[in-house]
């Protein structure tokens, strides 16, 4: 029986900063949460991060344009805006580099 091997190395790509970049989003959701209700736009940058949306990343566009949507309903601050913006370059990149056949 063969065992699997812990690898020596990863390579980063593009998912991982992505992935950062929701992270940083969903940090600075939290942190303003405590002032404002970001329930809403809280669970969905959840969902955004789930695996399934990693998994498919045009689900995970779908997703975003709900987020980037309800931020600028319920009026987040600028530093939000910000990382919304920063998660939609990462994500159309990714995007992009699939339809240009590289495998992520």
């Amino acid at each position: 029986m063969t065992f699997y091997q812990e690898p020596t190395y990863y390579e980063k790509t593009i998912l991982s900063d992505l992935q950062g970049a929701w992270e940083v989003l969903r940090d600075e959701v939290i942190k303003e949460h405590a002032n404002k209700d970001y329930s809403r736009l809280l669970l969905h940058i959840n969902e955004a991060m789930s695996w399934e949306s990693v998994r498919n990343l045009h689900s995970m566009k779908n997703t975003f344009v709900l987020i980037q949507s309800i931020a600028q309903q319920i009026n987040v601050s600028d530093e939000i805006i910000d990382l919304v913006e920063d998660v939609r370059d990462i994500l159309y990149e990714a995007l992009s580099e699939i339809e240009h056949g590289k495998i992520l």
